[in-house]
């Protein structure tokens, strides 16, 4: 199994929700502007879309997208899943709103000039606002861990990069997500600790 994933990007989280999960694949490094495989290869023929992340598996089937990778994690560990008979729909929905009311705003909010910016960089904090209400018990399903918590660190991390002041509790939230082992796992490789 292969995930494609460029250091920095959203694929971060798909990275660190496998590390969680404990299954076995290879990281393959995708140059975004050149659409390059490290090693060789054009990533236009993994996934035509041409974002990360993909993840292929050992039969050639791929699987793109942030919310279906992180759901098929999810379902091959439970334990980074909420619990209760809406669990796995309580995940769908946060990782549907994170990629679309948080994610999708980034490559807008990048491409405009800098003095446009302020718009859009109020709705992405405004959004951070929202999550970081659901964050009391210290993560966004409670007391555990979850792949939703994986994407969710990678916006906000993202994001602090990119210098947004976040609402609190994200900075203690992104500071406490970055010393888990899994996490410090995926920062190395992708050379972004």
């Amino acid at each position: 199994m292969k995930l494609y994933s460029a250091p920095g990007f959203s694929s971060l989280a798909d990275h660190i929700a496998m590390l969680e999960a404990g299954i076995q694949f290879d990281l393959v490094k995708v140059d975004l502007e050149t659409k390059q495989i490290e090693g060789g290869g054009r990533y236009m023929d993994i996934n035509p879309a041409g974002y990360v992340p993909a993840l292929m598996f050992d039969d050639g089937e791929v699987l793109t997208e942030n919310v279906a990778i992180l759901a098929w994690i999810a379902d091959r560990a439970p334990e980074l899943a909420p619990q209760g008979h809406l669990g796995r729909f309580r995940l769908i929905e946060m990782l549907s709103f994170l990629a679309t009311e948080i994610h999708k705003r980034f490559p807008t909010y990048l491409s405009l000039p800098k003095e446009a910016r302020e718009p859009t960089g109020q709705q992405i904090v405004h959004w951070f606002g929202f999550v970081a209400g659901r964050l009391e018990r210290g993560y966004l399903f409670g007391e555990t861990f979850t792949v939703a918590d994986a994407y969710l660190f990678q916006l906000a991390w993202g994001a602090t990069q990119l210098g947004f002041a976040l609402p609190e509790p994200l900075g203690e939230y992104i500071v406490r997500i970055e010393q888990r082992p899994a996490v410090q796992a995926a920062l190395h490789p992708e050379g972004l600790a």
